[in-house]
């Protein structure tokens, strides 16, 4: 049985939460369930937004993300890119946040964050954070119907290997597809 099938299954038993992932950790994640970073695979669809003029949109977004693409599954937020708008940082929110969930770590130390099935809430909030702080990365969810690239050049990329899965995400942001 898979590595990440067997965190999840004791996470469950144990009634752990959230768990913070090292960049090591977050590519085994990917690997045990054979998937890579969507913007690497070839033919993947795509459609794109920007982030909106008002901030507070940024919320509306975060929270449609962590519930309507998770299909109540485990997902990861696997930042990678932080540092670039220092100005815009708010790091003790964002540790002051992670601590309540007794991690301690820099994220440079565990920059993935593997939310379960029932913490849409809870990804939300770090989305959000992440996105308001003009940090990068994915969230990738085991659906793996679509998944998301958010960067800090303000626009959101979603992925599918399927241009269905993708009919929400157009409707609800009026997009039309940007790639394959």
């Amino acid at each position: 049985m898979p590595r990440i099938f067997v965190q999840i299954t004791i996470a469950l038993f144990l009634g752990d939460s959230l768990r913070f992932y090292t960049q090591e950790e977050c590519e085994g994640w990917l690997s045990d369930l054979k998937r890579r970073k969507p913007d690497l695979m070839p033919g993947v669809h795509t459609a794109r937004i920007r982030y909106p003029s008002e901030p507070h949109r940024i919320f509306f977004i975060a929270h449609w993300i962590a519930s309507a693409l998770t299909y109540r599954k485990p997902t990861l937020l696997y930042v990678t890119e932080w540092g670039i708008w220092p100005s815009s940082e708010n790091w003790h929110l964002y540790y002051r946040l992670r601590e309540t969930y007794g991690d301690t770590r820099l994220l440079h130390e565990a920059p993935g964050h593997l939310f379960l099935e029932h913490e849409p809430e809870d990804l939300a909030s770090f989305l959000q954070i992440a996105i308001l702080n003009g940090w990068g990365g994915y969230v990738l969810t085991e659906a793996d119907y679509a998944n998301v690239f958010f960067s800090h050049d303000e626009y959101i990329d979603f992925f599918a290997t399927n241009s269905e899965n993708l009919a929400d995400v157009k409707e609800e942001f009026g997009i039309d597809p940007v790639g394959k």
